[in-house]
C-alpha cells in the first residue's frame, strides 16, 4: 500500500550488487551489460529479473551470493552490472 504521507517510504532504490546490504534478500531489477555472453552466463546462474538474490558474504576479490538455492562467488565486476 502506497502512504501518500510519507513519499520517501515509497521510493523504489535501485543500487548495484556491491552496495547491497550483508545478509538481505533482494529481487534483481535488471542486469546492465551490453555483454551478451556475460548476460548468458548470468542467465543460466538464475540471475535475471525479477529473480532473488542476497548478499552472503564479502571477500576482497568480490561476494558470495544465493540465487534460489545455489551459491556463486561473483566479482565485484559482474556484481556492478547487477541491479537490485
Amino acid at each position: 500500500m502506497i502512504d501518500l504521507k510519507n513519499p520517501v517510504e515509497n521510493q523504489v532504490i535501485c543500487m548495484t550488487l556491491n552496495e547491497a546490504v550483508e545478509g538481505k534478500e533482494y529481487i534483481i531489477t535488471r542486469i546492465e551489460t551490453d555483454d551478451e555472453e556475460l548476460n548468458a552466463f548470468l542467465f543460466s546462474l538464475g540471475c535475471y529479473s525479477g529473480e532473488a538474490i542476497t548478499v552472503v558474504s564479502r571477500k576482497r576479490s568480490g561476494c558470495v551470493v544465493a540465487i534460489k538455492d545455489s551459491r556463486y562467488s561473483i566479482d565485484h565486476q559482474l556484481a556492478e552490472a547487477i541491479i537490485v
